[in-house]
């Protein structure tokens, strides 16, 4: 699927001019859903975190029983000669993945002895700061450990998103807030979640049943570092409904403000504001 422009594909020992074709019918991955990738971003000549997200699609293809054949360090190297080919102010999205190609004797394992890997480098436009979204609730769930593989980014996981998804946008929502299998607050189907109280940052706490992303613990820290009150921990929908201020933390934006829940309205706020400025203050002052 593609979702932006000006792709470039790393596959089979070289970088690849456009979309090519990197997987086969009879691919475990194309079958079976034994397929794992992360995302990183390319901003004004800035790869935020790229190594933490490198690191991630090798953690998270072992969670699948895939082995992955790329060192962080190597897969880090790889991505910037692929980005060489764009210009400095070129966004662009950052895809590595690995998929399982062959199975056990029973077909439903991926075998550890060959992992199939590309790189996707897709031209996609950050959003405007001053774009926002609204939330509604959904009756799916984030699933737990015992039932799914939620310790990966895992696009198994993804067609449970999309009926969220699917579901909320049929009443005007942008995106859900999505509660945990105990009913608690999770994030949302597509971002980690934030709240505002009396200038107090709060989020759910990481209990296994959502992947706390690399940009989520990126605002936490950059927020700590700046003297903001951070507190990880178990969140109701009436914490949300309560709060002076919600937004979104993903790596595709980074940071959207959200301007409703269901009934209950808020503004774009000042610290909604000031996480984006420490990310990108963070994000320069690693260049």
């Amino acid at each position: 699927m593609a979702s932006g422009t000006n792709i470039r594909t790393y596959f089979d020992g070289q970088w690849h001019d456009g979309d090519i074709a990197v997987i086969r019918a009879a691919d475990h991955g194309a079958w079976l859903g034994s397929g794992v990738f992360d995302g990183a971003r390319f901003v004004n000549g800035l790869a935020p975190d790229v190594e933490a997200h490198c690191a991630r699609v090798n953690r998270s293809a072992r969670a699948l029983g895939l082995t992955p054949t790329v060192s962080t360090e190597n897969m880090v190297q790889m991505v910037w000669d692929g980005l060489a080919a764009y210009p400095r102010d070129a966004a662009v999205y950052i895809r590595p993945m690995y998929w399982g190609i062959d199975g056990d004797a029973t077909a439903i394992v991926p075998s550890e002895d060959a992992t199939g890997f590309a790189i996707c480098l897709e031209q996609i436009a950050m959003a405007p700061e001053t774009a926002t979204t609204t939330l509604g609730r959904t009756q799916f769930r984030r699933p737990v450990l015992e039932s799914a593989v939620v310790n990966a980014k895992a696009g198994c996981l993804y067609p449970n998103n999309a009926r969220m998804l699917r579901e909320v946008k049929a009443r005007g929502f942008g995106n859900a807030l999505v509660a945990d299998a105990m009913g608690n607050v999770a994030e949302s189907a597509t971002a980690n979640v934030f709240m505002v109280r009396d200038g107090a940052v709060f989020t759910p706490i990481a209990n296994g049943t959502f992947l706390a992303g690399i940009t989520r613990a990126r605002h936490m820290a950059n927020l700590r570092a700046d003297g903001v009150e951070v507190h990880e921990c178990v969140l109701g929908f009436e914490d949300f409904q309560a709060a002076d201020e919600v937004f979104l933390s993903g790596n595709m934006n980074k940071v959207t403000p959200v301007t409703a829940f269901e009934d209950t309205q808020y503004q774009a706020g000042p610290v909604t504001r000031r996480v984006r400025e420490l990310y990108w203050d963070w994000a320069h002052s690693t260049a």
